[in-house]
């Protein structure tokens, strides 16, 4: 018995037909891991470009609504403001959730009427459930004091020229992470901010309503909601 045993496990140690299997079986969790982190950051990556894409999007054509005349500067309505909400879940905000993970906030800043350069905040439009107020400012601010340099980053920020108004958008967003802890990093809040120039005239008293007796709904800033709440 002994003999065969001892004869069996020469034979056995002669065999190497699985040692690459085992080697594979060995190094296959590392390659997984490495593959799915990669897999994650590519997923990141693509996120912060859409949601970048988004906010450019939003003061794009924050910058260009309003009903064209040829006898008045160019009003804008609620409605419009509703629209620009809705196309940016359109182009591609429904994809990742926007309004349910993330907030977009509109500002209009403008020149406190009377002075020569005063920033101030006119007025300012919201949209997500996320709860996150602006970084840069709320509606009001600089109105009644020069203390507002603008808006953005502290030492980059970007101010509006008399008899004109600047479309900033802000947006913050929770990045939902396709594989999560332990293969994910640096999966918390996407911070991004565009800004565009108004081009044409506009008539910068008021965001008006197109009809007094079935108004747009206003999407303010102390309510939280999805793109419905437009719609």
């Amino acid at each position: 018995m002994t003999r065969s045993l001892t004869r069996f496990l020469r034979r056995l140690s002669r065999h190497t037909s699985g040692v690459a299997m085992t080697e594979f079986a060995l190094i296959f969790p590392f390659i997984l891991g490495v593959g799915l982190m990669g897999m994650e950051t590519a997923n990141r990556v693509l996120v912060q470009m859409k949601v970048a894409q988004l906010a450019s999007q939003i003061a794009d054509n924050a910058s260009r609504i309003g009903d064209q005349s040829m006898l008045e500067d160019r009003k804008i309505y609620e409605g419009d403001i509703n629209d620009l909400f809705y196309g940016a879940w359109m182009q591609g905000g429904d994809s990742i959730d926007l309004y349910r993970h993330g907030r977009v906030i509109l500002s209009s800043l403008e020149v406190v009427p009377d002075t020569e350069d005063q920033q101030y905040i006119h007025w300012q439009r919201c949209l997500g459930m996320k709860n996150h107020v602006s970084s840069y400012g709320i509606e009001g601010d600089g109105r009644t004091s020069d203390d507002l340099p603008g808006m953005g980053p502290a030492g980059e920020e970007v101010t509006a020229f008399a008899d004109g108004a600047v479309m900033f958008v802000e947006i913050s967003y929770d990045y939902q992470p396709l594989i999560g802890a332990p293969l994910t990093f640096n999966e918390g809040d996407i911070h991004v901010i565009s800004s565009f120039t108004v081009r044409n005239d506009r008539d910068l008293t008021r965001i008006y309503q197109r009809s007094s007796t079935n108004p747009d709904p206003v999407a303010r800033c102390d309510t939280y909601g999805n793109v419905s709440a437009t719609g």
